[in-house]
């Protein structure tokens, strides 16, 4: 028997095996999201609620964003991280220093500039600081958002219902991402722009929703950059334990899941309420975020061990924790695995007497329909569940068309893992706040050098800026990769825009 019989034998089915996890996978997820229940809402006023901002040269979006929170939440404290901004940031949240609601935690170099999980760990210092010794911490809920985000006003009272924070046992709760252009046109924007919008808006409602919801039954709800809420108590565990809550990896949100997980709490996924963001609308732009993700969830494998032997988390958790931690790699396994199936297959179809056609003719059709149902079929039913489920004004063509255009956005991510491998294998792990088009022209690049790693000192409150404004500096110096918020846009959203961005059809 010829060597390439058996070794063609083992290709396919390695090949067929990947396929077939992947599918059983994808539905998995699929119906356990359809069969998600809606969950009680409950009394906010019984928990304090303060929201932290990371701000690294935000001055185009942090008013907007600070406006709205002010006007939709009167009671909760707003925390900004001003993280050394160089844009006009700084003078933007001095006009809101007068409000007692809204604090400034500034960091200068070189203790600034070190990530976002840095710049959220002092934020978590200056609200230890501020708060009195006495401040029941498991009804202080502290939120994460990005900068330019629209928080849904009827949040919290969906976070205090008795499936989230209701519930003692529940220590975080990650709510529903949405992408703000969909609510709003964004003029000038082309169609292949607009396609990567709404790509976006579907793979966090829909795909990433649906693992939400599988997590949600495995007891392994994952925490995310944007929109994630945790008790304070939780935090000071994590903190006296630990140092800080939140740590090095690029995927410091998933990160912080974890640790919540293995020190013995229960996360949580709320469907009942939303966040926004901007949409990245080119390719460079998405390729390097999703280089960030896969990144930060490789070098998050180095937590596999502890999950595996941790008592406090259950077999069902256990499984899906290490699906997701195994994802990257298996990514990385299989581009070569069919790059060459797909080699294997041209080079009999060109030993084929007859050609091509004769392949065709002689049962060759049959890999159309495979391809069809294991290839694409897995990502183009998320266009289904889209229009189903959030999107209902989307005619059936569209959602069929998203789909597919699902499909080949998913390759997106397979580049975005070898480049992620080729980063961890060159030792970079530092990432880049990209540039929005609103933004002014960037300052030249500081050229102090980042000092070494120093143990966490304490802040120093109620300092002054040079133009006499009020603030909590802190200077907290950690050994972690630069990583700074996602770059995003926020313009403000009228009134029947919101009323669309709350459309989601539940």
């Amino acid at each position: 028997m010829p060597t390439e019989i058996p070794s063609l034998a083992i290709l396919n089915t390695i090949a067929f095996l990947l396929c077939v996890y992947f599918c059983a996978y994808v539905l998995s997820i699929l119906v356990l999201h359809l069969r998600a229940g809606r969950a009680a809402g409950g009394d906010h006023s019984r928990f304090s609620w303060h929201v932290i901002v990371p701000c690294r040269n935000e001055a185009t979006v942090i008013a907007a964003t600070l406006r709205r929170l002010l006007h939709d939440m009167p009671d909760v404290t707003i925390w900004c991280v001003d993280d050394d901004s160089d844009d006009g940031t700084a003078a933007v949240l001095a006009s809101f220093i007068a409000d007692p609601r809204v604090r400034v935690v500034t960091r200068r170099r070189p203790d600034a500039v070190q990530g976002k999980g840095a710049a959220l760990n002092a934020a978590w210092r200056a609200i230890q600081d501020h708060l009195p010794a006495d401040t029941d911490a498991e009804r202080t809920i502290v939120g994460v958002l990005d900068a330019d985000s629209q928080l849904d006003p009827r949040c919290r009272s969906a976070l205090a219902g008795p499936r989230y924070f209701g519930s003692p046992a529940v220590a975080a709760v990650q709510i529903e991402v949405r992408m703000v252009q969909c609510s709003r046109p964004t003029p000038g924007l082309n169609l292949w722009g607009r396609l990567l919008v709404r790509l976006q808006d579907m793979e966090f409602r829909a795909p990433i929703a649906a693992m939400q919801s599988l997590r949600r039954h495995t007891r392994s709800v994952a925490m995310g950059g944007n929109g994630q809420f945790t008790r304070l108590s939780l935090l000071n565990a994590l903190g006296a334990e630990h140092g800080t809550p939140w740590h090095g990896a690029l995927l410091e949100d998933f990160e912080l899941g974890l640790h919540i997980l293995l020190h013995g709490g229960a996360t949580e996924y709320c469907a009942e309420s939303w966040v926004t963001q901007e949409a990245l609308t080119k390719v460079r732009p998405l390729i390097r975020q999703r280089t960030r993700w896969a990144q930060g969830s490789m070098q998050c494998v180095r937590y596999l061990n502890a999950v595996l032997n941790c008592r406090q988390i259950g077999n069902p958790a256990i499984m899906e924790i290490t699906h997701f931690l195994a994802a990257p790699w298996c990514q990385l396994i299989g581009t070569p695995i069919y790059l060459g199936c797909v080699g294997v297959l041209g080079w009999y179809i060109s030993r084929t007497d007859g050609g091509i056609a004769a392949w065709w003719t002689s049962g060759g059709w049959g890999l159309i329909p495979l391809v069809a149902l294991f290839g694409v079929g897995p990502f183009a039913v998320w266009g289904l569940v889209y229009r189903n489920r959030c999107e209902p004004h989307l005619s059936l063509p569209a959602a069929l068309g998203l789909g597919i255009g699902h499909w080949v956005y998913s390759y997106l991510q397979s580049v975005a893992v070898w480049i992620a491998l080729g980063r961890m294998l060159t030792a970079r792990s530092e990432w880049h706040k990209t540039a929005r088009a609103a933004d002014p022209a960037p300052a030249p690049a500081r050229t102090e050098p980042t000092p070494a790693a120093t143990s966490p000192r304490r802040l120093h409150p109620h300092q002054l800026t040079p133009a006499g404004v009020p603030v909590i500096r802190a200077s907290v110096p950690i050994a972690q990769p630069s990583t700074q918020s996602t770059p995003r846009t926020s313009p403000h959203l009228t009134n029947s825009n919101r009323e669309r961005a709350v459309s989601c059809a539940n």
